[in-house]
């Protein structure tokens, strides 16, 4: 009878060999807030022939999981983000571009930040329960969803501050808002703060970890861990969006990398971001390794990217300083407040799995044609086999082809739009819009933090440059090419009128590009 049914057994393996082959990938977006692509060990910026070149940057972080993502996955050279962070986040959860979803600032947990000519028909509210999102479809088509960290899609007084309703299966500590009140433990993670403000700002769920030694980010990789190891033993397929809050202000140091910088003269604030960043990119060796003990590594997908750019506290917003050398910071219409670091990886190697098999991607490569946030929704949809809803308009285009290697893709358009039309930030009232080399800006109202760029009668003003020839954008073309500049204008005003975007009003007139 034993022989009988070991002979059976011999017999279906195939069959379940099968099957387990045509199971879906896991997926983990590990996401970092205000992480530039300057704040990293690794190289993301190429020199003339393509190779990685390292900068002072580089040499200051230290980000060895990262390093050993890059390794064995491909990095993106040329990764957009809004240059804020809920008009991100609702875009990666959306696959729409700010300008269609309306969502075109931070959002403000409280109140109504639109900006003193701000425009009145922007999307204060967020995302709202029944809205297509990615984890809504991923749930749909089988897979476990869960949130984990900085969420900052609705305020607290919508639907949307509660990823609950929004796809995730799981959420901790998701609430409205982008900032913690703290990252140390002693001060249960902001609940018991001094700044009474900041105390709306205590990430839920964590309480068990109150008056440890368990810095937060650290809390979210623990409980990003045992979620995980839940949905393993359950054998279902999981999409993990892993959000730190890390490295977002307030630049509290984390104790346990605070020795790697203690000899450096950099200022105090500098340092504990610093700390950060080390304590974000501990997480993501951590998560590499859990996924590695479970058995999973192999068919986990994982996607490394920053929500915006740059926050880091050295030098100037708009001058060459923490995204050195890249201009600008978060919330600036320049390269540094725009482009991030993206990565994407199996989280271990095995061509012969079939995952692996239809994504190969390869290792240690560069990759130099522009992608962006909205590209993430129809990426992960496809390699997890789920449709998009017909009836949901999607602005991004897959990454599948790229993130083999391909030198070009001619499906997805080397285009980038960047809509922000409020105030009250960095950069006030602009309009980005990048095509192949070139990129156009228009600022709907003076704005001195332009540095001297000419003003037009009516206050608006724009800037042209070729990315090519000028990467750190310092040689304003918008005079001296006025052709080329009116051709852009045109052309990101056709894309924003098939977005449906919205406009700063200022005596009653809406400030469109001319």
């Amino acid at each position: 009878m034993i022989r009988i049914l070991s002979l059976i057994a011999l017999a279906l393996l195939p069959i379940l060999s099968s099957a387990a082959d045509q199971k879906q990938p896991n997926i983990m977006v590990f996401l970092v807030d205000d992480m530039g692509v300057m704040d990293t060990s690794v190289p993301f910026l190429t020199d003339a022939d393509g190779q990685p070149e390292r900068h002072p940057l580089n040499d200051w972080y230290r980000t060895p999981s990262m390093e050993r993502l890059a390794a064995q996955g491909i990095r993106f050279n040329q990764f957009y983000a809004m240059s804020v962070c809920s008009p991100t986040r609702i875009s990666i959860l959306t696959g729409q571009n700010a300008a269609r979803h309306r969502s075109t600032n931070w959002i403000n947990p409280r109140e109504d930040n639109r900006g003193t000519y701000g425009p009145a028909g922007w999307d204060w509210a967020g995302l709202k329960k029944g809205e297509v999102t990615l984890p809504g479809v991923l749930s749909q088509a089988g897979y476990r969803t869960m949130h984990v960290g900085k969420a900052h899609f609705g305020p607290f007084s919508k639907e949307g501050h509660e990823p609950l309703n929004l796809g995730f299966d799981i959420n901790v500590a998701g609430d409205a808002f982008g900032a913690p009140g703290s990252y140390l433990p002693e001060q249960h993670y902001g609940a018991i703060s001094k700044n009474e403000r900041r105390r709306d700002h205590t990430p839920p769920h964590l309480e068990k970890y109150y008056d440890t030694e368990t810095h937060l980010s650290e809390a979210l990789t623990l409980e990003a861990k045992e979620i995980v190891s839940q949905a393993v033993k359950d054998e279902v397929p999981f999409f993990l969006h892993l959000s730190h809050y890390a490295v977002h202000s307030p630049f509290e140091s984390d104790p346990r990398f605070e020795a790697n910088y203690a000899d450096s003269d950099k200022p105090k604030s500098a340092k504990a971001f610093a700390t950060l960043i080390e304590g974000m990119d501990k997480s993501l060796g951590d998560m590499l390794d859990h996924f590695a003990e479970l058995g999973i590594a192999e068919d986990t997908l994982v996607i490394f990217l920053g929500d915006n750019g740059s926050d880091g506290p050295l030098g100037h917003q708009h001058e060459v300083a923490c995204a050195e050398p890249l201009r600008g910071k978060k919330g600036a219409h320049y390269e540094g407040g725009i482009r991030v670091p993206f990565i994407a990886a199996w989280a271990a190697a095995d061509a012969e799995r079939p995952h692996q098999a239809a994504l190969p991607i390869p290792a240690a490569a560069i990759q130099d044609q522009i992608g962006s946030v909205c590209d993430l929704f129809p990426t992960v949809l496809a390699i997890a086999g789920a449709d998009t809803p017909t009836d949901h308009a999607v602005d991004g285009f897959q990454l599948q082809t790229l993130l083999t290697g391909a030198a070009d893709d001619p499906q997805h358009p080397d285009q980038f739009l960047m809509h922000y039309p409020h105030g009250r930030h960095r950069s006030n009232y602009f309009t980005t819009w990048r095509d192949g080399d070139w990129k156009a800006i228009y600022h709907a109202l003076p704005d001195e933090q332009t540095h001297g760029n000419k003003l037009q009668s009516d206050g608006q003003h724009y800037q042209l440059y070729n990315l090519a020839a000028d990467p750190y954008e310092q040689n304003d073309l918008s005079e001296s090419q006025p052709e080329k500049l009116k051709a852009m204008l045109a052309e990101m005003n056709r894309q924003l009128e098939s977005m449906g975007a919205v406009y700063p009003e200022k005596d009653g007139k809406l400030l469109r590009p001319e």
